[in-house]
């Protein structure tokens, strides 16, 4: 069961706005890249789905969070189907994400009252994900669809819309003012916080510093949003 209520998750990533997006077959990289992204500010990070037994490595991990940085909210990423959804719903996580809309993931979502962020690259698709209870919209992928110019877009004749791009977006002054100005309610991002060099180092003092840096420049943008 999530430790983290619906709300609560939806709050962090509003306040936050910023979610790191990983996945490690390792049990001991996971743990230690999730210490460090809390460490850097961070109390959220998506686990996706991207190898066999994921679901048991997540399982592992947020056992361990739970335990020794149990402020730390944990969610699932790149789920397709319901069948997988509740796989990971009953390894505790606190939110779900989708490359895709899937009716059945909603309403399993639903009915344990956790958060799900399914990709949208349409208006159409942003709505009909409105309409199964969807807060927060993730926008994928997210450079190939529009960029920011496609969520400003939306936004305009639906102005309740919430939007998480993931995909394009980068660790820099330029890019996350661009996405924060267009006036996305967060931000996934993958390998521009977690490197495959500083992974194949070991430096987590490295992704420690990449996810304080990339906080600083996400207040810095919402704090100058024209």
């Amino acid at each position: 069961m999530a430790r983290f209520s619906r709300m609560q998750v939806l709050g962090a990533m509003y306040d936050i706005s910023l979610v790191p997006v990983f996945f490690s077959p390792d049990i001991d990289v996971a743990k230690n890249v999730a210490c460090a992204v809390s460490r850097g500010g961070c109390k959220l990070l998506e686990f996706v789905n991207r190898g066999d037994h994921g679901y048991e490595v997540f399982s592992e991990l947020e056992r361990i969070m739970a335990k020794e940085d149990p402020s730390m909210i944990l969610g699932a990423g790149s789920i397709s189907d319901p069948y997988t959804a509740a796989m990971f719903l009953n390894c505790g996580a606190n939110f779900i994400v989708g490359p895709m809309l899937n009716a059945e993931v909603a309403k399993i979502c639903n009915r344990r009252m956790v958060p799900y962020s399914p990709g949208c690259g349409s208006a159409t698709e942003i709505a009909n994900a409105q309409e199964l209870g969807v807060e927060i919209c993730k926008v994928f992928p997210g450079e190939q669809v529009g960029g920011p110019k496609f969520v400003k877009a939306v936004i305009g004749p639906m102005p309740w819309t919430k939007i998480m791009p993931t995909g394009g977006v980068k660790s820099t002054k330029e890019s996350i003012g661009e996405w924060i100005n267009a006036g996305v309610a967060a931000m996934g991002m993958g390998s521009e916080l977690v490197t495959k060099e500083l992974l194949s180092k070991k430096d987590w003092k490295g992704i420690e510093e990449n996810v304080r840096n990339t906080l600083a420049l996400v207040k810095e943008a919402k704090a100058n949003k024209k």
